[in-house]
């Protein structure tokens, strides 16, 4: 019980760390909002499921749209890493 109280306020002191910073291009920063505020339902939902709040379906749901986000942003952290890589072998 301890434990989990522990790592519950870790988490807890851990997620300003990871959100969007400021700066950032509008589109980007959008972007960033959106995926943040995904992962914040799964939150909800994951808790909600867990205390019996919520419909094991809507976790379910909400589990596979944070998926596809995550791979969404995968792929385009990828995408962002090849072209700098690319810009780093152009001759100067």
């Amino acid at each position: 019980m301890i434990a989990s109280a522990f790592a519950a306020s870790a988490y807890d002191r851990a997620r300003p760390a990871v959100a969007p910073g400021e700066g950032l291009p509008q589109g980007v920063s959008a972007a960033a909002g959106n995926f943040a505020r995904l992962m914040e339902e799964v939150d909800r939902s994951a808790t909600g499921a867990m205390t019996g709040a919520t419909d094991t379906h809507q976790l379910v749901q909400s589990i596979a749209q944070a998926e596809i986000a995550l791979e969404t942003a995968v792929a385009i952290r990828d995408k962002v890493v090849e072209a700098y890589q690319e810009i780093l072998r152009m001759p100067v």
